[in-house]
């Protein structure tokens, strides 16, 4: 019996998916073609694999029972095939998805897609948003590049330092707060714009100000800094954001930047990536190259080496 053993990666993306649209989608191959290599696989296994249940689709037993097994396989084929491959990058042709944070993609998203082009102009870039929640698009393989403030808890997702930056205050020229040396009580009386992509009001530095005894007034929340950097140079309120990712939008915005006048830790920013693209050699590249264009940012002349090493 002759079997195809591309039958296996379908399979592998039908149990990380539970649906023929979704495995699809995530090999860039139409439904239709799908589901004839689901049946294909049902034929070569004796099992129905998925099984429909109202509007969706749940994994047989025997589906289950070899799940784990069926993605073993799949990622040890890819590293025996790629292992001893030298990386071409004028010949390589490949989609890579990045997801960053809007403030980060903003300052330095355009350096890296001329870097990626320059280097392999076969290499296409999706660069997405962050989502409003914790997702599992790392693990699925959606998503090849993230970043994060906060190490990873997940054992099978590896990270990378890169810097770590500073809380600021942004505020319009002639804003009042610019006038004279900016104190915690001042800086709570004035009004402020936050961001959140969840909505919130509230968030660290408002505990600090409690940590004080002070309060101050959230106006509004934005979902992007981006949002709220626009806001800043037409009204009096107040913008506190990390220094060194919003630096260039600050300056071409002609906001004026003024010490926060509270301790707040240091905001550490990491790269993130699944440990199947530990050994893959395109991959490796793109993150190097990604660590580079990103640590660029945390090394202006007036920076310390201290803030720039990993």
């Amino acid at each position: 019996m002759q079997l195809d053993l591309n039958l296996l990666t379908a399979l592998d993306a039908l149990l990380e998916e539970g649906s023929v649209a979704g495995a699809a989608a995530r090999l860039h191959v139409t439904a239709p073609a799908m589901s004839r290599s689901l049946g294909r696989i049902r034929k070569a296994t004796g099992d129905q694999i998925l099984v429909r249940t109202g509007r969706s689709m749940v994994p047989t037993p025997r589906a289950l029972a070899i799940r784990a097994q069926v993605h073993a396989l799949v990622q040890q084929a890819h590293q025996l095939l790629s292992a001893h491959r030298e990386l071409d990058l004028a010949a390589l042709e490949r989609v890579f998805t990045v997801r960053w944070h809007d403030a980060l993609t903003t300052a330095c998203g355009t350096a890296l897609v001329t870097a990626v082009h320059r280097q392999a102009p076969g290499v296409q870039l999706r660069l997405t948003a962050e989502s409003g929640t914790d997702t599992p698009e790392l693990r699925r393989g959606e998503v090849d590049l993230e970043s994060s403030s906060g190490r990873p808890t997940l054992p099978d997702i590896r990270h990378r330092f890169v810097g770590r930056d500073q809380l600021v205050v942004a505020v319009r020229p002639g804003h009042p707060l610019a006038e004279g040396p900016l104190s915690v009580e001042r800086y709570a009386a004035a009004e402020h714009l936050t961001v959140s992509r969840r909505g919130r009001l509230r968030d660290p530095v408002d505990d600090a100000l409690t940590a004080c005894g002070r309060e101050r007034r959230v106006v509004a929340t934005g979902p992007t800094l981006a949002f709220a950097l626009d806001l800043a140079p037409d009204t009096d309120l107040v913008l506190t954001l990390p220094d060194a990712v919003t630096r260039a939008a600050r300056d071409r915005l002609g906001l004026l930047t003024l010490p926060l006048p509270l301790q707040m830790p240091a905001i550490p920013l990491y790269l993130l990536w699944h440990q199947r693209h530990d050994d893959d050699r395109a991959h490796t590249w793109l993150r190097d190259l990604a660590t580079e264009t990103v640590r660029a940012l945390f090394t202006p002349p007036h920076a310390s080496q201290q803030d720039a090493a990993p």
